[in-house]
């Protein structure tokens, strides 16, 4: 019965094009379709429907950790069709399950509109790279299309620690190793510290969720790797702040000084409906200039914005900036532009001047 439901939920979600399965007892299934939230016409689901449904699919050593610790998550693969990633739960004593879609095919730099820069960055030999933004921002795509990037066009050995792997790469020009939190390895911070063994050119940190995580990763880019990693912040000054915050008020200066010497650039990013269908990422981009990095050093995080204003001629963009172009150009509408926004006021009146036809360009502040 679980199996046969789950396939035909999954084909749903395939055809589609939606993002998420919502899988829990006393409605229907329901999937997320660009945004927005949609019940399947089909039965409301018992708790036997979603226990079966989730036994169908997940592995043995899961089942374990859901009955022990409430919850688990894994990937699945969907035949070749596509691989999801999907988090079961107790809820009211009940199993709920949420699967994320991971698309088969990769995009490229080019198709997500990565602002150009990012390229050279990723080109550099060591140095941090963070992409941030809150969950369901669109960051494991851009990392997959970073790595693919690399794995296309140059022959490095390329490291991810994932939980669970999301993207599937194949050795193209470079070699590429994939591993699993919790089934390859214990942990983000164990698994860096290995890697470091295994002749890396390259490391990809899933999460850098916890203090010993955000150290190795530190470690690893001053030691003469490019490491790539992911933080639920949104907006490049507040996810410096945010990584220094972790750490102990005693060692806080040494990680401002570690961080601005060994970190190379922030690309923070949002999701959005477009108009026409579809969904459309925004992005900030800081480039750490010596200039920036002196800030950092100084903790004087709060300049960091008004430096990535005027630093559009190393490739930098605030994400309200990208967000009014996108608004401008009619792609988003202006309320989910607004939502979207770090400082949405601001951003609110400089539309109002252009719709009053006060600003000659964008640039016009």
């Amino acid at each position: 019965m679980g199996t046969v439901l789950i396939d035909r939920l999954l084909e749903t979600v395939v055809v589609r094009g939606a993002s998420d399965l919502h899988i829990a007892v006393g409605q229907p299934p329901v999937i997320r379709l660009h945004g927005r939230l949609v019940k399947l016409e089909t039965k409301v689901l018992e708790a036997e429907d979603t226990t079966a449904l989730m036994k169908s699919i997940t592995p043995e050593r899961c089942q374990q950790e859901l009955q022990e610790v409430g919850g688990s998550d894994f990937g699945f693969a969907f035949g070749d069709k596509a691989r999801f990633r999907v988090s079961i739960f107790k809820q009211k004593g009940h199993t709920g399950m949420v699967l994320r879609q991971i698309p088969n095919s990769l995009l490229s730099m080019e198709q997500l509109s990565t602002p150009p820069i990012m390229k050279d960055l990723l080109m550099r030999p060591r140095g941090l790279i963070l992409v941030t933004g809150p969950t369901g921002s669109g960051k494991s795509t851009t990392l997959a299309a970073c790595i693919d990037y690399l794995n296309q066009n140059v022959d490095h050995h390329i490291i991810t620690i994932e939980d669970p792997i999301e993207f599937y790469h194949n050795h193209k020009k470079s070699t590429v190793n994939q591993r699993e939190v919790g089934l390859d390895v214990p942990s983000f911070a164990e698994a860096i510290r290995r890697a470091l063994r295994q002749d890396p050119d390259v490391i990809l940190v899933g999460e850098m969720r916890d203090l010993e995580t955000i150290e190795a990763a530190i470690t690893a880019a001053e030691t003469g790797h490019v490491v790539f990693g992911t933080l639920h912040t949104t907006g490049a000054q507040g996810t410096v702040n945010r990584i220094i915050d972790v750490f102990p008020t005693t060692q806080q200066d040494q990680i401002r000084t570690q961080l601005s010497t060994s970190i190379i650039g922030i690309l923070s990013q949002q999701l959005l409906p477009r108009i026409q269908g579809g969904r459309v990422a925004a992005y900030e981009m800081l480039v750490v200039t010596p200039a920036i990095a002196n800030l950092i050093r100084e903790n004087k995080t709060f300049r960091i914005t008004s430096s990535i204003q005027t630093g559009h001629k190393q490739g930098m963009q605030l994400l309200d900036d990208h967000l009014f172009r996108l608004w401008k150009d009619r792609i988003v509408t202006k309320e989910d532009a607004v939502i979207k926004s770090n400082l949405p006021e601001m951003l609110e009146k400089k539309m109002q001047r252009w719709e009053a036809g006060e600003m000659l360009s964008d640039d016009d502040e």
